[in-house]
């Protein structure tokens, strides 16, 4: 009996978000008796974050008009999404203005990565099994994690569905069905089972179809205002098949928790290129098979000790087809693998002061069928110390990240010899201040430098890649201030205020423009950019009679410009494709189980060129979008039907230059829980 209580206090200081106060089926008898226990150390879980991430989860996350993980973003000040149409078009996230680069996307924990071209895909990664996304930038202030985590100028944290069993059952079971616009099906499966008391399996499966055909404006006018073309065309060339398929195990042991995650994505798409003088029709296909197993245990040792470890294993093929009459012939097969291995030490020193080291290890390989490869091989050491101090209302956290790089390459049949060689540090600093008088409102900021390699891609590609291109290195100061209230009665239950104001300075910046073809791009580097910005985001929750309701608002002022060299024509000038205004809305209400959505988003004036002259401008774009979901149970089965509504004014835009996207369009869904 001494044993159990010993495991029951340790279960409640793991290092879940969610675990049982006591095992299932204890017996009441033992809830009240009273035993002589030898002395029990209790470790109270202090990685508590000094800024708070922007987040979007439960319910919020659910009544997004959103397809993908790409699409949710569009919810968060400071993010820009590049897309390029379509339900299966490439879509790439940029914080800040920094450029995609600087983005760490981590999927349960452990980073994405891409080591060929350095973008993540965050179409691919579909809402259905998603539980929660933050964002964070600079990097997560929390001294506990891998050294990868502190090398980012921002960070992207997904988070899928973790089993659950307060209901009692030992298995849950839940199939959706999606249709709509463009010939969308998209089944999607997720069985969870309580293997024992510890142990619970998640697997979850969905298939995407679509043909991505949609009819759009192409309107170009002259430098004098007549009009050069105004033709209605279809899209064509924008079809998508995908399967993804994953499974989980999660655990827990007397003083820790583990899990361990395979992954799998298969997809065939088309590629429509860029609508270039009346050009509409494209010969482009790509196919991806992106596969990974990774794993995590985390373990606390004593009150002062606690220990965390990742792994991961990647290898992803890429087929890229040009087989268009009027174009160069081009059949490019990659592939790319990853082994990734993170060791994350926490130590307590005193009650209010805290250190870490962590130390990653990563291995990245391509290889390639293009004539003349040279087949580069990158090796990557990362140690990182940290620490976190408070008292007094104060909070700050200190971090110096060293990372080591080497790269090299061959022929493919000798050894290859080191083509590139990197030192470097990144250090940090993050504060925050909470006046005793007013627990919701807090004063917050970092200072961070940041450096990035640039991608087998920028350096080594047959075609694009620049051998002389130089690493970005990223300076980033900001300061800001959270207010928040909760109440358990009247109207307005939670009221959430954030402001955010910083200064970001990049060098020897490395920009990708599309050249026609969604897999081509031209590099260069930019030299010194400077970003002038602000982030002001208000989210409210109130409650009237049996209604439900919920209001995101954000907007964001950047001011990206070019400061390289001063005889250039666009110095100073707007980088290209960062608006200087963009805001979004997102409103929910619910009553009875209905459920009624509404979101807008919008996308100030910005160019699609270095020279901000008005041949380049982009004219501002907007969206409304709308959805109503009902709620109802059958004979002990929960159903949820609703359907969307997106683009509801039908208007016409692009997000990238020639590249023009759906108008109005529609998705019905069904779910069904067990």
């Amino acid at each position: 009996m001494k044993s159990k209580i010993i495991r029951i206090l340790s279960l409640s200081i793991t290092l879940s978000a969610a675990v049982p106060a006591y095992p299932s089926g204890t017996d009441d008898a033992f809830l009240d008796s009273i035993f002589q226990v030898s002395e029990i150390v209790v470790v109270e879980n202090r990685k508590k974050e000094i800024i708070p991430a922007q987040s979007i989860s439960g319910e919020t996350l659910r009544s997004l008009n959103s397809q993908s993980v790409a699409d949710a973003l569009r919810y968060f000040s400071g993010v820009q999404i590049k897309d390029f149409g379509g339900i299966g078009g490439i879509k790439t996230v940029n914080i800040r203005s920094m450029g995609t680069h600087h983005v760490g996307v981590f999927y349960d924990g452990i980073q994405l990565g891409n080591a060929q071209n350095g973008q993540i895909d965050l179409g691919r990664y579909s809402l259905d099994n998603i539980e929660e996304i933050q964002v964070y930038n600079g990097q997560k202030s929390n001294i506990f994690q891998g050294a990868k985590d502190f090398g980012s100028s921002g960070t992207i944290y997904i988070r899928t569905r973790r089993p659950r069993w307060d209901d009692g059952k030992k298995t849950h079971l839940t199939a959706q069905f999606k249709t709509g616009s463009f010939g969308l099906v998209n089944p999607e499966i997720v069985w969870e089972q309580r293997l024992s008391h510890r142990v619970s399996l998640s697997a979850s499966a969905g298939y995407t179809r679509a043909n991505g055909r949609y009819k759009f404006r192409y309107k170009r006018l002259n430098l004098d205002n007549t009009v050069a073309y105004d033709t209605t065309a279809t899209r064509h060339n924008g079809d998508i098949e995908a399967l993804r398929a994953e499974t989980s195990l999660f655990g827990f042991s007397s003083s820790g928790q583990w899990s361990a995650k395979a992954y799998f994505y298969d997809s065939e798409r088309g590629i429509p290129g860029a609508i270039v003088n009346n050009v509409f029709r494209n010969g482009e296909r790509q196919w991806d098979r992106n596969t990974f197993v990774q794993g995590a245990w985390e373990n606390v040792f004593s009150h002062s000790f606690q220990m965390k470890v990742n792994a991961k294993y990647a290898y992803d093929y890429l087929h890229f087809l040009r087989n268009d009459p009027k174009e160069l012939y081009i059949d490019n097969r990659y592939r790319q693998q990853e082994a990734y291995l993170s060791i994350a030490n926490l130590y307590r020193i005193a009650p209010w002061w805290d250190v870490s080291l962590s130390t990653d290890l990563q291995w990245n390989k391509l290889n390639s069928n293009m004539p003349n490869f040279v087949y580069p091989v990158r090796f990557t050491e990362m140690i990182a110390v940290a620490t976190a101090m408070q008292g007094y209302g104060v909070s700050a956290q200190a971090s110096l990240l060293a990372t080591l790089l080497q790269d090299r390459s061959g022929n493919g049949h000798t050894r290859g010899r080191t083509t590139a060689s990197r030192n470097e540090w990144s250090p940090a600093l993050f504060f925050s201040w909470h006046p005793v008088e007013s627990e919701g409102w807090n004063i917050n900021g970092f200072i961070k430098k940041s450096f990035r390699m640039p991608t087998f891609n920028d350096l080594y590609y047959t075609e694009v890649g620049n051998k002389n291109l130089k690493p970005e290195y990223t300076y980033q100061y900001s300061i800001g201030s959270n207010y928040t209230i909760s109440h358990n009665h009247g109207f307005l239950r939670r009221l959430s205020l954030h402001a955010d104001a910083y200064f970001n300075k990049v060098t020897d910046k490395i920009v990708a423009y599309p050249s026609g073809q969604q897999f081509r791009w031209t590099m260069l580097n930019l030299g010194e950019v400077e970003i002038l910005g602000t982030e002001i985001s208000a989210e409210a929750a109130a409650h009237a009679g049996n209604i439900d309701m919920n209001l995101r608002l954000n907007y964001t002022y950047q001011k990206a410009r070019d400061f390289t060299d001063p005889t250039d024509n666009y110095y100073g000038d707007q980088i290209p494709y960062i608006p200087l205004h963009s805001g979004s809305v997102a409103a929910h209400a619910g009553c009875h189980g209905w459920d009624l959505n509404y979101s807008f988003i919008y996308t100030g004036q910005r160019y699609n060129a270095q020279e901000n002259i008005p041949a380049n401008k982009e004219q501002p774009w907007y969206t409304h979008d709308a959805s109503l979901y009902k709620s109802f149970a059958v004979k002990g089965l929960d159903i949820r039907a609703g359907i969307e509504v997106n683009n509801i004014f039908d208007q016409d835009y692009e997000v990238i230059l020639n590249y023009p996207m759906p108008g109005r369009n529609f998705k019905a869904t069904i779910k069904l829980t067990l």
